[in-house]
């Protein structure tokens, strides 16, 4: 009689147990992000204060921003926390996202070697800076892969009244790869390239490779974050992703965003409003 009734007391606790486990598996969102945002560090800072403060775990896919769009396009996700303003609110025109908020920005700059052979080291026009890169068939990184710093890159290289994708495979490198990779690269390769700050001062392999470029009011680096939406996506933990957002956008999330620093350094400063 008491073997049954321990029995019939274990298969209660295991009956009432995997329900809990099964709800504590599903406390957790998928954040389609960007490269800049993980390489930093950023979020080993943030996700555990917000864990904390909801009990709600966040995974991030770290891509391009390009891929974290499609993905999310894909209903691969429940938020969205990228660098494309143009991309980010053509995503919530055509139905994917609720709504933008800005979140937090910083800026890009070109690095490049020691030697300095375009001769751009000190400037603070990056058109200018283009531009002499391109004339001196000197040695240039890409990022190549529809990213948010890609895009940005595109577009100066536009500015500047230039098309590099002519010269792909000769002074023009395109890696298709991240924003560590990328730099890796350049740094192997003796190229300039362009970065997020964030990520080049938290970036471990400088070598002889420093800031030639900084301060064109061009090279603003602007964060948004979009709910994408659950009415196109049925599987979107839509009140989870939203307390995600609430809290980023929330002076304790601003605040942690400001705290990071690295070396010193401030990386991402928080200017959070709807758009």
């Amino acid at each position: 009689m008491q073997v049954k009734a321990l029995k019939f007391a274990v298969a209660l606790v295991a009956a009432t147990a995997i329900p809990t486990a099964a709800a504590w598996a599903e406390d957790f969102i998928i954040v389609q992000s960007t490269t800049s945002t993980q390489n930093s560090g950023l979020y080993d800072h943030l996700l555990p204060q917000f864990r904390e403060a909801s009990g709600i775990e966040v995974r991030v896919v770290a891509v391009g921003t390009g891929q974290a769009i499609k993905n999310a396009r894909n209903c691969d996700g429940d938020v969205l926390l990228v660098h494309a303003k143009p991309a980010e609110e053509k995503f919530v025109a055509e139905g994917y996202g609720v709504s933008r908020a800005d979140v937090m920005y910083n800026d890009f700059v070109i690095v490049g070697p020691a030697d300095d052979p375009a001769g751009i080291g000190g400037g603070a026009d990056v058109a200018a800076a283009l531009a002499r890169i391109e004339g001196s068939g000197s040695v240039f990184a890409s990022r190549g892969d529809d990213s948010g710093t890609h895009k940005k890159e595109l577009a100066l290289w536009q500015a500047a009244g230039l098309d590099p994708s002519g010269a792909s495979g000769t002074w023009y490198r395109e890696t298709g790869s991240g924003m560590g990779a990328t730099l890796n690269t350049a740094v192997g390769m003796g190229a300039y390239t362009m970065t997020d700050r964030a990520t080049w001062i938290a970036f471990g392999n400088k070598q002889d490779h420093r800031i030639v470029v900084e301060g064109d009011t061009r090279l603003f680096n602007q964060y948004g974050v979009i709910l994408v939406n659950p009415e196109r996506c049925e599987n979107v933990k839509a009140e989870m992703g939203q307390t995600f957002i609430d809290w980023i956008l929330s002076d304790e999330g601003q605040s942690a965003i400001a705290d990071y620093t690295r070396d010193g350094q401030q990386l991402f400063f928080p200017n959070a409003r709807m758009s």
